[in-house]
């Protein structure tokens, strides 16, 4: 879920290289314009996502899904994409079987913060944790750095000087570093693998940031 994102996208290619990967599922608006036959590209109506339950019987999912409140143009709007499409998503999987959750967050989740962006990603998390999937890695990154087809002010100014304040956040402030969106798609690919091989058959809850993150982009 969210292939046409930064992130996403990486990670939808990184599958489709993977040769430990047979199929990678994609539920999008609008195609990739990605060749693979490893490719099951689905054009769905994601207010509708229920139609097509049939596509989330899958080994695991992924969940890239967001966008910005500008964007969106409304609170109400960035809820639905943020929180319901996701949660929905979620449910589905977990209906048809799926065990296994990567999910895309963000740096300062909780559901009871005063910042809206960052309640609603808490209460998202919330959601499905209480879902049962056996194997949760939650992605707490922090501004993502990548080139996007879309232009976002206030984060191209953030990467302008990040460099630089990233060189200032030591210690329990290196969680809030901005990191490549390249390196968050293949801590998850990683991660992905990897829990498919996974023999403690107890439920796993990861909830990964910067640190974390970069040590799993390195293990593949």
């Amino acid at each position: 879920m969210g292939a046409t994102g930064l992130t996403g996208r990486m990670v939808v290619e990184k599958l489709l290289k993977h040769t430990g990967v047979s199929s990678v599922v994609v539920p999008v608006r609008r195609s990739l314009g990605l060749k693979s036959p490893k490719l099951a590209e689905h054009l769905v109506d994601f207010d509708a996502l229920e139609s097509h339950s049939e596509i989330f019987k899958v080994d695991a999912l992924v969940c890239c899904l967001g966008t910005t409140i500008k964007k969106a143009g409304s609170q109400e709007a960035f809820r639905k994409v943020d929180y319901e499409y996701a949660h929905r998503a979620a449910k589905l999987a977990r209906a048809a079987g799926v065990n296994r959750l990567i999910l895309m967050s963000a740096i300062g989740a909780s559901a009871q913060s005063t910042v809206f962006y960052s309640r609603v990603k808490g209460e998202l998390e919330d959601a499905v944790r209480g879902l049962g999937f056996d194997y949760l890695s939650i992605y707490h990154p922090s501004l993502l750095l990548g080139d996007r087809k879309e232009h976002r002010t206030g984060e191209a100014i953030g990467m302008a000087v990040m460099p630089l304040a990233n060189r200032a956040l030591i210690g329990p402030l290196q969680k809030y570093r901005a990191i490549e969106a390249e390196v968050v798609a293949a801590a998850m690919v990683n991660e992905l693998i990897e829990s498919a091989e996974a023999k403690d058959s107890r439920p796993v809850i990861n909830v990964r940031e910067y640190d974390d993150i970069r040590r799993l982009a390195k293990q593949g």
